[in-house]
């Protein structure tokens, strides 16, 4: 049995973000037929003990809290990233909800309504620690470190694994935009687990 406190009506949003993430692994953990399960990890981990990368990509930080691959999350995967000043995401969009919570730094969110034959000039938005960002399903948008210290965010998505779409510029047509499915930040406990066993 878990149980979870959250304190009164003014808890930290940050709190009860990492409340519902512990919550969520907990049950993933104890799931059967995980494709990638992890025996033996403890309920509650320090954040700090996860493995981190940047995937090829300079100036980022990954963690990836409860993965699709790596704990068998199946609705919501959660990330810890973190940018160093000048880095930023691709431009890109998918075929899912996600929300930002921005734990510390500042930046700049660049979206684009995907309505047309290609993204367009995005809308920008100022990106600073406490706010939260939604992004609505297939909307291009980009997110980047304009500010002077590093952009801390906790990312949470839905149904995962993702289709994503990759543009070059703004006004890339969708029709010529790269797609990788599935799309999986912890592909390495694909090239694990899949062993031949003649």
């Amino acid at each position: 049995m878990i149980v979870l406190s959250v304190g009164s009506a003014s808890s930290s949003p940050i709190v009860v973000v990492f409340s519902v993430a512990l919550l969520l692994f907990y049950f993933s953990e104890t799931s059967l037929g995980a494709p990638c399960p992890i025996n033996g990890l403890p309920i509650v981990r320090n954040i700090s003990d996860l493995p981190q990368d940047n995937y090829g990509r300079p100036g980022l930080s990954h963690m990836t809290v409860a993965g699709s691959v790596l704990h068998g999350m199946k609705e919501v995967e959660i990330w810890l990233q973190t940018f160093a000043p000048g880095s930023e995401t691709p431009i890109h969009r998918h075929s899912c909800e996600e929300v930002f919570v921005v734990l510390k730094g500042s930046g700049t969110l660049y979206l684009a309504e995907t309505h047309g034959n290609f993204p367009g000039k995005p809308i920008e938005f100022p990106i600073f620690a406490n706010s939260t960002i939604h992004i609505p399903i297939n909307d291009a948008h980009q997110v980047k470190n304009t500010g002077h210290e590093d952009l801390q965010v906790l990312v949470i998505i839905s149904r995962p694994p993702i289709k994503i779409f990759i543009y070059e510029d703004w006004f890339m047509p969708h029709t010529a935009a790269r797609l990788k499915f599935p799309y999986y930040w912890d592909e390495q406990c694909i090239q694990e687990s899949q062993k031949d066993e003649l």
